[in-house]
């Protein structure tokens, strides 16, 4: 299973709104095939690795990350189906699948069929890799997380304005590796103005895996124009709809809230500025939290959180768990969950 929950990491951030599953195939203790979600969503990770397997599939094991679905497609056969027509003796399923779709129909139709199945195994484990899309089912917008890389002291940039760089190439290169595993990433129209961010994944091998381009402001890039070092000005956003999408590529959402009506955006990644993380932490919207700390002191720079609305410091405890802590070069890196 563990071997499973690493090939599901591979789709994260390319395979919205389909889950990004893994399964491994084990005959006679050794495995036969593996599979992961492919991006786009198809084929379907049981598909890829009973595609590997072969005639080995037959009185074979099958570990999967999720309740195999039981729902006909245009683009595939339901996975349960094909587990049963390759002579699989066991399904081991770390979670059911939410989706009504499926949730327990797959692995009813597999013991209707004579396959022995499991569940709940690594459950907690499974949950992590598939965040966005369990996110998605049970509260309709994507998981989202906020990047701050700040200084000792809080700080994102000198009272000059001058931010890069705070951290160090390690946790840089990682931030990108985060890029990637992010179907969109968003930023705040002070960001958008002063940085004029590209906000791709420039990591060599990882260039097509550049997140969408959101910003979130109360107003709109003109279609023909695009962040640069003087970006085009913005029309008021009464006339353009909840949502925009210039030629320039960038999107705009105007509130956090509208995260809601993202289509094929199941991992958001919020990077800046300071107004508008506090945005996402006072509407509650933010489930991830990575903390890159540089070993230095700015002192009556740039704060990296606004005012996000606490009245009392009750409040601020018991909200987030610590998830990893880790170095990157001189840089520490803090990982912290929402408790919910």
């Amino acid at each position: 299973m563990q071997a499973a929950l690493a090939l599901a990491e591979r789709g994260r951030g390319r395979t919205a709104p389909n889950p990004n599953v893994g399964c491994v195939i084990v005959k006679d203790g050794k495995v036969v095939g593996r599979g992961w979600t492919q991006p786009g969503g198809r084929p379907h990770a049981e598909a890829m690795a009973l595609a590997e397997a072969g005639d080995a599939a037959r009185g074979a094991t099958a570990y999967t990350t999720l309740e195999p679905c039981a729902h006909q497609s245009p683009r595939g056969p339901a996975c349960s189906d094909l587990l049963v027509e390759a002579g699989v003796a066991t399904v081991v399923a770390a979670l059911g699948d939410p989706d009504p779709r499926t949730d327990g129909k797959g692995a009813d139709r597999l013991r209707a069929a004579g396959v022995a199945v499991e569940t709940g195994l690594r459950a907690d484990d499974a949950r992590r890799p598939m965040a966005g899309f369990l996110t998605r089912q049970a509260f309709g917008r994507p998981h989202v997380t906020l990047k701050l890389a700040t200084s000792l002291d809080g700080g994102i940039a000198l009272a000059n304005g001058e931010s890069k760089w705070i951290t160090g190439a390690p946790a840089r290169a990682h931030a990108h590796v985060e890029r990637a595993r992010h179907e969109a990433i968003l930023v705040g129209r002070g960001t958008y103005e002063a940085d004029a961010p590209t906000l791709d994944v420039r990591l060599e091998g990882l260039e097509d895996r550049s997140p969408r381009r959101l910003l979130l402001s109360s107003r709109h890039p003109r279609e023909s124009g695009g962040p640069s070092p003087a970006p085009a000005p913005l029309t008021d956003a009464e006339e353009l709809g909840p949502r925009f999408r210039g030629d320039d590529g960038w999107e705009v959402v105007t509130s956090p809230q509208a995260i809601i009506d993202l289509t094929d955006i199941d991992h958001l990644l919020v990077e800046g500025g300071a107004q508008t993380a506090a945005a996402f932490l006072a509407a509650d919207l933010v489930d991830r939290l990575l903390l890159y700390r540089a070993p230095i002191l700015i002192g009556g720079g740039t704060p990296a959180i606004g005012d996000i609305g606490l009245t009392d410091l009750a409040g601020a405890h018991g909200r987030w768990r610590l998830r990893d802590r880790r170095m990157l070069g001189i840089d520490v890196l803090e990982e912290y969950e929402r408790t919910r």
